[in-house]
């Protein structure tokens, strides 16, 4: 295959006249980033890349393939939803045209699917972008796993704390009036405490919902973004998945993108709307624009600390030898072993601290509620 023409892609025209191409992608992309909304998760995603891609392998044609699909549906909207791609294809438009126009994928996708129809590889783009969503959903799956069991455990302990406080504590509070005397300063501590707690444990709750509400209203913003990824990132133990996580899933999108014989700047420039995460966005604005002036890929890296350097060394080398593709390839898979192994580890690790923790809370406040029992006892 000598290449592919990009012309239809270039000239491919938005639904809406007055909008320019370029706006029209920005503005599909950010309504695919939202938080909320009606959009296909990746599990979804996930099955019908990997059922769409067997089954037109088989060789059997697109409009059977897609009846298959859309019968086998559970839920009715998604069922509309492949019956609406099936009816577009039916219709005369191209299987990437159908997609774009349910407004339910991105960007991505679109282009990745219009390259392998172009190319006649539509069954191994479908197959890599199933494999893309199943290792976007593993690591995800990953990491809620390693911070499950800690979530209980911290929320059990809070919740201890809080009934404690609230209600053992002033029991004790009471039976110590009635006997008079002074009490140890780590009961005087802990009853101060309590009453603090009941008094105004409302402006807590009050304070955390506030919280909620502003990272919630503020999260897309740039400033936001910015310092809280940069927060993030500083984080022990965990700033470093977190780095690991969005690399691996920016190798497994440059993989398929160049895989498909996407351009390096398209590639670049769909993944930079795709990545979600502010560091490698910015970094790649930045690479766009020295690709365009001539400089390498490897080169442009190296310039931001997000990318490490053993990174940007075999990219050096898969830019050489032309095979940029599989060293992205086998550095996501690295990252993604990496990660697997550190959230398994750190899990392991936060279980008996926090199980500790619970321990050493609940046992300072007993302690300092049976202490003045204890002298009580032997006073007399």
């Amino acid at each position: 295959m000598n290449g592919i023409d990009l012309t239809k892609i270039k000239k491919t025209k938005s639904k809406d006249a007055g909008i320019p191409p370029v706006q029209g992608i920005l503005d599909f992309l950010n309504k695919d980033l939202s938080f909320f909304g009606a959009k296909l998760n990746d599990k979804k995603k996930e099955a019908f890349y990997h059922e769409l891609g067997i089954l037109l392998s088989a060789g059997v044609d697109i409009k059977t393939t897609l009846e298959l699909i859309s019968v086998e549906q559970a839920k009715e909207k998604d069922r509309i939803l492949f019956e609406k791609i099936k009816d577009s294809v039916i219709a005369g438009n191209t299987l990437s045209g159908a997609i774009k126009d349910t407004g339910m994928f991105s960007a991505y996708e679109f282009f990745s699917l219009q390259i392998g129809e172009e190319s006649g590889k539509l069954p191994v783009v479908l197959k890599e972008l199933g494999a893309y969503y199943n290792k976007k959903m593993k690591q995800r799956r990953q990491i809620v796993g390693a911070l499950t069991y800690p979530s209980i455990v911290l929320f059990t302990s809070l919740a201890a704390v809080f009934f404690m406080m609230n209600f053992i504590v002033p029991m004790f509070a009471d039976v110590f009036k009635r006997f008079g005397g002074d009490l140890p300063a780590i009961t005087k501590m802990i009853v101060d405490a309590s009453g603090f707690f009941r008094k105004y444990f409302y402006l807590f709750f009050l304070f955390i919902f506030s919280i909620i509400v502003f990272v919630y209203s503020q999260r897309q913003e740039i400033w936001f973004r910015k310092y809280g990824s940069k927060i993030l990132l500083r984080m022990p133990l965990a700033g470093e998945i977190v780095r690991k996580v969005y690399l691996a899933r920016f190798c497994n999108s440059m993989t398929l993108l160049i895989g498909a014989k996407i351009p390096i700047l398209r590639s670049i420039n769909l993944v930079k709307q795709m990545i979600g995460f502010y560091p490698l966005e910015e970094s790649l604005t930045q690479i766009e624009k020295d690709i365009l002036h001539g400089m390498s890929l490897n080169k442009s890296m190296s310039a931001f600390s997000i990318y490490p350097k053993r990174m940007t060394s075999l990219i050096k080398v898969g830019e050489e030898v032309n095979q940029l593709d599989n060293f992205f390839e086998k550095i996501a898979f690295q990252y993604n072993e990496e990660v697997e192994h550190q959230t398994s580890m750190i899990s392991s690790m936060i279980e008996p601290f926090m199980i500790i923790f619970l321990g050493l809370i609940v046992g300072f406040i007993l302690i300092a509620m049976y202490l003045p029992l204890f002298q009580l006892s032997t006073s007399f």
